[in-house]
């Protein structure tokens, strides 16, 4: 039956097809429809390659089925080759009678969430909550690793995720022959693989392995000129002073602390101080133990610790470069990262909250119909937008307009937030601002304080105003001058007290 395999792969193929051009015109709403949709593509675009390869080896017809069964067909009596093979497929059913029959127009065409396909279903399962669909980076395991490395700086996650991928001091400061261990061959290479498993899940319609192979040949062409980032092979004169390319390249490097020194009478007192003595007899003893365990020659052994090196390497520069790829995801997980924490146990349920809202499909494919019926209608408001006149969010456009997302908080109202510009010079006329100020003595000649919401700023401006009161009414009483039979001359206020008490 190879004329209708070959039949139905054709077909197969422009249903295929056709299934493509659907999505691609489909306007997903959100990250996760986007996502999904893509995913479809890649799955069928697999689908497209394998049934071609199919296709093509029954064209080829290298044992000449195909051709036999043309010509039993066109040379043979139709009618006997007609019932030949309708008594085969009877035969099949009575042998399979419960077997389903596959429908092409269905299964590609895209369908919406009530006619029974819920869009995105595998992602549940595909990215964690907290990589969002794949808008952020989860490397919190990978950073409880980085944390065990001996010999590590204690940086937070917000630290780590702007260094993951620098491996040369000093912001790794592991010495090379700690690199060595496997516990950080395991990290290198566990970091490494969540990567390429997150760019491929995050980008299924890009050609990730052609990426790969490109970040594969420049490793390749950098390890072969000696010019990998923290790994320059070593060719110095003596025991200790090592390459100047690991440092400045304008100091003495020593290999055994992998540090650099500009002034060389600093070397040679370090060659002689107990760090350094430490550090060269762990660098011996890691080399003899490798030249035991593998049971050779040092120069056996050389060998054997370059090729371990250049594994480590070569997974180095395999993060490097996907950090490179992940730019952006890797700058919003730390807008992200930063963002949370700023935020109360309250505001992240909140946003969980809005993102399962934003992403739950409505049965039915209907927006709450029954509830519509009931008059119990169901408000769509995951941004927590203020409610217009009719009991309806307002527009978000109108909420950006008037600044209600921005906070302004008053220290005199008991640090309450007023939203928006609009509602935060209101309050000064209002009861509660007013009750504030009378608190801290304030009662009158309240419209001088407006803008004003600190606690210090009300009583400082306060006490200035007392001060000029006082002083204007010095003033005031200090203008009316009287002289006495001495030709003494006072205010009038003074004047007349002395003239009471007889002193005058």
């Amino acid at each position: 039956m190879l004329l209708e395999e070959q039949r139905f792969i054709h077909e197969d193929l422009e249903r295929l097809e056709q299934g493509i051009a659907d999505r691609v015109a489909w306007e997903p709403r959100n990250v996760r429809e986007k996502l999904a949709r893509d995913h479809q593509i890649a799955e069928f675009l697999n689908r497209i390659e394998q049934q071609s390869k199919r296709l093509l080896e029954i064209y080829k017809d290298e044992e000449g089925l195909r051709e036999k069964e043309i010509q039993a067909i066109s040379t043979g009596d139709p009618f006997e080759e007609f019932y030949k093979r309708l008594e085969e497929i009877k035969d099949f059913h009575r042998r399979y009678p419960n077997e389903p029959v596959e429908n092409l127009e269905r299964a590609y065409r895209r369908r919406n969430p009530g006619e029974g396909e819920v869009v995105g279903a595998e992602l549940e399962t595909m990215f964690t909550g907290e990589e969002a669909y794949g808008q952020f980076l989860d490397l919190t395991q990978i950073h409880e690793e980085y944390l065990n490395l001996p010999g590590v700086k204690r940086l937070t996650y917000l630290q780590y995720l702007d260094t993951f991928d620098v491996f040369t001091p000093p912001q790794m400061p592991i010495k090379r022959t700690n690199k060595l261990s496997d516990k950080y061959f395991a990290y290198v290479t566990n970091l490494a693989s969540y990567l390429e498993s997150f760019i491929k899940r995050v980008r299924p319609l890009e050609d990730l392995d052609k990426l790969f192979a490109s970040f594969d040949e420049e490793f390749e062409k950098q390890w072969a000129v000696n010019e990998v980032p923290g790994w320059v092979e070593e060719k110095a004169t003596n025991e200790s002073q090592g390459p100047k390319t690991e440092g400045t390249g304008e100091g003495i490097w020593c290999a055994d602390c992998e540090k650099e020194f500009k002034n060389e009478n600093v070397y040679r007192n370090h060659l002689t101080g107990k760090k350094h003595i430490r550090a060269a007899e762990a660098r011996k003893n890691i080399n003899d133990s490798l030249s035991t365990s593998v049971g050779a020659t040092p120069a056996v052994s050389s060998v054997a610790n370059r090729l371990k090196e250049r594994a480590v390497a070569e997974r180095e520069h395999r993060i490097r470069s996907l950090a490179n790829a992940l730019k952006s995801e890797r700058q919003a997980t730390r807008v992200n990262v930063e963002r949370k924490q700023g935020m109360t146990e309250r505001e992240r349920q909140m946003e969980l909250e809005a993102l399962f809202a934003e992403t739950e499909p409505t049965a039915g494919g209907r927006r709450d119909e029954e509830s519509d019926e009931e008059g119990e209608e169901k408000i769509y408001n995951p941004l927590k937008l203020p409610l217009a006149w009719d009991g309806k969010p307002i527009p978000y456009w109108l909420y950006k307009l008037h600044g209600l997302g921005v906070e302004f908080p008053c220290e005199i109202c008991g640090n309450f937030v007023y939203m928006g510009r609009r509602a935060f010079d209101k309050h000064f006329s209002e009861a509660r601002h007013i009750y504030g100020l009378r608190c801290l003595g304030i009662t009158s000649q309240t419209n001088l304080f407006r803008e004003i919401t600190k606690i210090d700023d009300a009583i400082r401006l306060w006490e200035k105003l007392e001060q000029d009161k006082k002083k204007e009414r010095e003033a005031r009483e200090n203008v009316v001058q009287m002289e006495d039979a001495e030709g003494n001359v006072m205010p009038e206020r003074i004047y007349l007290d002395l003239q009471k008490q007889g002193i005058l």
